[in-house]
């Protein structure tokens, strides 16, 4: 179930993958993809030519994308992102779509960022995508809130919609109402919230530079009418 979910809610995000593909091309192979999922992105880059190992905590998601991958050049590791030990070094270190800000805090980030320096090669890419800001709403009822996004499997039809962002002191929580009405007819309800993390770009690049992370550039990348825009933050060795 996991996999539909992650396929619905997030696997129809195309906005980034021209950013994703030109890193690819300026800085080569290997790249390790985290908070890989489904392989959204994995797959893309594999798809043109790049090698790619996928890292994701869900071993579950992570089944999928070694299915779906097939005989492309893709690897998949199962790792918590801040502990994860590789005995390979990448040319490109991705976190696409806001896989920063669900660590939980300052401390937890620069974990990570650790990591990911020492799977580092010499003259290599770590770019990080997150959300500066994100606006707030609540929607009153389901009838007035943004269309859901709607996946059909196997009989089965999965809805996912976004009924409130809140800020908080530490970040913005994103409500959803996950919907799943069967080929028999049943249906069920749930709630799924995830937290992300206040941070911006020069919070990356302060915490970087405190593990010897050097600022290399910023990228934007514009809002879409169904996800919000996000800022890549590049840091060099």
């Amino acid at each position: 179930m996991s996999v539909i979910w992650h396929d619905l809610e997030c696997g129809g995000y195309l906005a980034d993958l021209p950013v994703w593909r030109g890193l690819a091309e300026r800085f080569g192979d290997p790249i390790l993809d985290v908070g890989a999922g489904t392989g959204r992105v994995s797959l893309d880059l594999a798809r043109h030519g790049h090698t790619v190992v996928a890292l994701d905590l869900d071993p579950l998601l992570l089944a999928e994308l070694a299915h779906r991958a097939d005989s492309l050049p893709v690897r998949t590791v199962a790792a918590d992102a801040r502990e994860f030990s590789l005995e390979q070094r990448f040319a490109l270190v991705l976190g696409p779509m806001q896989t920063v800000q669900l660590l939980g805090g300052a401390d937890q980030r620069t974990r990570f960022l650790t990591r990911a320096r020492d799977h580092l090669r010499p003259g290599g890419l770590i770019a990080l995508a997150i959300a500066e800001s994100i606006q707030a709403f609540e929607a009153p009822d389901s009838t007035l809130g943004p269309l859901p996004d709607v996946l059909e499997r196997d009989g089965s039809v999965y809805f996912s919609s976004p009924t409130a962002i809140r800020e908080d002191d530490r970040g913005f929580v994103l409500e959803r109402r996950r919907e799943l009405v069967t080929a028999a007819g049943e249906r069920t309800v749930q709630e799924d919230h995830i937290r992300l993390d206040r941070v911006s770009a020069d919070d990356i690049e302060s915490e970087a530079a405190s593990v010897g992370l050097v600022a290399a550039g910023r990228q934007v990348i514009d809002p879409t009418e169904e996800h919000v825009g996000s800022t890549v933050v590049m840091l060099g060795g």
